[in-house]
């Protein structure tokens, strides 16, 4: 079953996808309280398409967390962002949601893809 939440992380600093980037998908359980439910790390391509792998989303709000600044780290770059994290609102549990992520060592971008 594919996972109804994706990501791809695309480094435009050097124009390339960011491969190695931890990613860990949390679910709002109750009021401010926040769950993490899943996690992995992208591929070569910089995408991360088998984090929910049960397939079963329920309607709620949803936080994707990033670790940027070891994926930068790593390439001996400094990044003003130590992590990244997006919530958005899962409002259709029968809709597939793509969260593309832009990534530079100063600033970043993100959307709702297809």
């Amino acid at each position: 079953m594919s996972s109804p939440i994706t990501t791809h992380v695309l480094d435009i600093s050097i124009g390339r996808p960011a491969q190695g980037v931890a990613v860990t998908l949390l679910q709002q359980t109750a009021g401010t309280e926040w769950k993490e439910i899943a996690r992995g790390i992208t591929g070569q391509d910089g995408r991360l398409a088998s984090l929910l792998a049960s397939g079963k989303l329920v309607v709620g709000n949803y936080r994707l967390h990033f670790e940027i600044g070891a994926y930068f780290a790593a390439r001996q770059s400094a990044a003003f962002h130590p992590f990244i994290e997006i919530t958005f609102a899962a409002i259709d549990a029968r809709q597939h949601y793509h969260v593309p992520l832009l990534v530079s060592p100063y600033g970043y971008t993100t959307y709702r893809g297809s």
